[in-house]
Formats: structure tokens, C-alpha cells, sequence
């Protein structure tokens, strides 16, 4: 489809066995050699898998693992998830039909985007009944409709398919057994001590908890229920499900590419990069989840893994490789000047500006707080007078506002509560 619309593009399927960086080639599962000029590396992230080879254990990485979540959730009558990143926020919430436990290693949820306040706006949202309204997009939609379902996978079912965008669950049916909502119950500041498969299990001994339903009647303390794999939590309780979702982050898709060639790696691994996405070897770049940047940041950016980070990456990558051709240079894309992720969680529109947690910040910061339960949550982190980051849930409608703000750099000091919902900051700063 791609080289139907592009004829200047030929796409090759097939996996990357070794990369001949000074011979300027490529080795592919295929047995073929292609020479290139300037390589752009996009390989991606792994899922970080609690537990390699374990049929019960599902990463949700990718949109074919997607599928799969989906097929194995119509049959789950329980599951649980570890991990307190985007994808567990996501499927904790969109899940019907299926008792959730949900272990995270945090206080709070959403430890990576949020802080224990817009936490608790968000958990109660998970107590409530879930809305037959769902939020309206208002950006671009990316979806994979119209894939044929033979060219999904012609390079072997355990390699990794093409990320999962922001609406990466859109169209699937998550819902499981059960004739209800969703139904969570959250553990936290726990990690994952032990698995077992049924049968380890039954000689093991061990008592399994049933799913708590009132926290006023715990008079049942065992599950009598025999389910195919039991977790066992490092808070010493032990639940048994139909399967467990893995949810606790990536590490970067190197692994191909380091035989032979010197690259430098970042200490999360990733491939660096410089102010032109060049890594250190001549005339290979790298971009997305896969690359670390290493050039000095902007105060008000920072790198994580998101697929829109990826995706602005990518495309930056591109200009640099097509001006380095042409012997000219580029300055860094305004991507770079200010982090910026909109996303949606528990069916509130969120973004998340500049140093939103107050990352780097030390001590020296204050935090401005409006929250309107079930409307919105906003937080402002401020230094020396000046808007640094931002945490905005809900229709707000300050997101341009707040984002000049920290861009400009603009001394608040003199302007009081920033957050008075009297106040109509869009129109005093236009």
C-alpha cells in the first residue's frame, strides 16, 4: 500500500539479522543484503516481561499482542496487571466484564505521569459506574483498519509488530466473562514474588484470596476457585486469575544491532543520539523508543518513551538524514523545546506540560492546585515566580495557554492564584 502511494518507497518484510555498519549494509532473515547510504535504526522497545516463557504471561506491546489480550480476555473471568504505566492506566479502566487486580510497586497510580493528588481525582473514577459517552477525539485517529491479517506477521510470530498508538484499544472488545462494568482492586506497594501454574500450585499449599468485594465483610478468607496460574505478592498475598498481564515498561530493541559495531549506549540502554539523531556510528541514526538523546535538553523537556515522542522523533530524524545529504545542518526541531503529551485516562482528556512533576527540580519549587471532583484536576509547578510544568485533566481549555507561559517564561509573581477559576487566564494572556 505504501510503495503504491510513494514510488520512492520499496518496503522489505523481513527481519534484521546483523548490521555491517562499516561495510554499510544490512543482513536480513531473508538471507538478503541491502546496502544503504544513511541508516535510520526505529526498532523500537520489549516489553520488560516479568516472567519469559510463561503461557499465562501476556505482554501488551505491539497491535498483534493486542489482538491476542483480546482473544484471551473473552475467556477471563479474572486477570490480574503489574505495572502503573499508560497501557495498565488504560486497561484497568476499559476492561468490563472481568474481575482486574491490579499490583503496582507505587503508592499511587500512575506514578509516571501523576502525583498522589491527580491520583485520587482518577481512582474514583474506577469506583463509579463507567459512561455510556465516551470523550470526543479532537485530533488525528490512528488506527490500523484495512490490515490484511496475511501480511501481519510473514517474519515469525515472535517478533515484535507495529507500536501501539494512543488509540490502540479503540475497536477492540475488551470485556470479559462477567455481566458487569469494571470491577478493580487495587494492591499497592507490591511487587511480584512468585508464579505459580495450577498444579505447583495444589502441592505448594498456599491459600489463594477471592477477589475483595466489601471491605466491611472479609469473613471469606480462601478462594475455593481453581484457576489456571496464582500470583503470589511480595505483601504476602496470593491471588489466583486466568491469566497476567505484564505491564511494567520497555527496554530498547538494541539487541540486533550492537554485534560488531560501536555504538554508544545511554545508561537506559539506548542507542545515543545527538542534536541530529546521529548515533555514534558514521552515518547511522536512530529514533523513537530505541535512542537515547544525549544532547543538552531544553529546561522544559524531557525523554520517555511515548509514541508521540517517538513519532516527532521520526520525523526529525528524517530532515536531518535528508539535510545531511545535501551537506547542509538543522537545528533542533521546537518539538524538542517543550515535552508535550496529550493522552486520555479513565475517559478524562489529559496533558501533561514541561516539567509536569517537577522532574529535576529538587526541592526548589512550589506546586498551585485546583481540583473540581469529577470535572477536573489541574496543578501548576512554578519556580522563582515562573511556570516550569503542568498537569491538566479534563477539559481545562488552558493547555495553549499554559504553554505559552512556560515557554515565554513569564514572571507570575505579581499575579497571585493563577488558579482562580474566576479569572479567565486564556483571555488575560492573549
Amino acid at each position: 500500500m505504501l510503495e503504491n502511494r510513494f514510488p520512492n518507497v520499496k518496503v522489505i518484510q523481513s527481519e534484521v539479522k546483523q548490521l555491517k555498519s562499516k561495510e554499510h549494509c544490512i543482513l536480513t532473515g531473508d538471507g538478503s543484503q541491502h546496502v544503504y547510504e544513511k541508516l535510520c535504526l526505529c526498532a523500537g522497545a520489549k516489553p520488560k516481561l516479568i516472567c519469559e516463557g510463561n503461557p499465562y504471561v501476556l505482554g501488551i506491546r505491539d497491535t498483534d499482542s493486542a489482538q491476542e489480550f483480546q482473544k484471551q480476555l473473552t475467556k477471563a473471568k479474572r486477570i490480574m496487571i503489574i505495572g502503573n504505566g499508560g497501557i495498565a492506566l488504560e486497561l484497568v479502566y476499559e476492561i468490563e466484564g472481568c474481575e482486574v487486580i491490579w499490583a503496582i510497586k507505587d503508592k499511587a497510580i500512575g506514578n509516571t505521569f501523576f502525583d498522589a493528588g491527580a491520583a485520587e481525582f482518577l481512582t474514583s473514577k474506577l469506583i463509579a459506574e463507567k459512561p455510556e459517552a465516551r470523550m470526543a477525539h479532537k485530533r488525528t485517529r490512528y488506527t490500523t483498519e484495512g490490515r490484511k491479517k496475511e501480511a501481519q506477521t510473514k517474519s515469525g510470530a515472535g517478533n515484535l509488530g507495529s507500536a501501539l498508538g494512543p488509540d490502540w484499544h479503540e475497536g477492540l472488545n475488551l470485556k470479559g466473562t462477567k455481566e458487569f462494568s469494571h470491577k478493580v482492586h487495587i494492591e499497592t506497594m507490591c511487587e511480584v514474588k512468585k508464579i505459580y501454574l495450577q498444579e505447583e500450585f495444589r502441592i505448594s499449599k498456599k491459600k489463594s484470596l477471592p477477589f475483595p468485594r466489601d471491605r466491611c465483610n472479609q469473613s471469606v478468607t480462601t478462594d475455593k476457585e481453581a484457576w489456571p496460574v496464582y500470583v503470589e505478592l511480595t505483601n504476602e498475598k496470593t491471588y489466583g486469575c486466568d491469566f497476567i498481564v505484564s505491564a511494567t515498561g520497555v527496554t530498547p530493541n538494541t539487541e540486533p544491532f550492537l554485534c560488531g559495531n560501536n555504538f554508544d549506549l545511554g545508561e537506559d540502554g539506548g542507542l545515543k543520539v545527538d542534536a541530529q539523531m546521529h548515533t555514534s556510528v558514521s552515518d547511522v541514526y536512530a529514533a523513537g523508543d530505541i535512542c537515547t538523546a544525549s544532547w543538552p535538553p531544553s529546561p522544559f523537556w524531557q525523554q520517555m518513551r511515548l509514541w508521540t515522542q517517538a513519532r516527532q522523533m521520526g520525523w526529525y530524524a528524517a530532515k536531518c538524514m535528508a539535510a545531511a545529504s545535501l551537506g547542509e545542518s538543522i537545528d533542533l526541531d521546537f518539538s524538542f523545546e517543550l515535552f508535550a503529551h496529550v493522552t486520555k485516562f479513565f475517559n478524562y482528556k489529559v496533558v501533561l506540560l514541561g516539567k509536569y512533576n517537577a522532574q529535576g527540580l529538587g526541592s526548589d519549587h512550589e506546586l498551585m492546585l485546583r481540583c473540581t471532583k469529577g470535572q477536573e484536576y489541574v496543578k501548576v509547578v512554578m519556580q522563582n515566580g515562573q511556570m516550569m510544568g503542568a498537569v491538566l485533566i479534563g477539559e481545562t481549555d488552558l493547555e495553549e495557554t499554559f504553554e505559552h507561559l512556560i515557554l515565554n517564561q513569564t514572571d507570575l509573581s505579581s499575579y497571585g492564584d493563577l488558579l482562580d477559576p474566576n479569572i479567565d487566564l486564556e483571555d488575560y494572556f492573549d
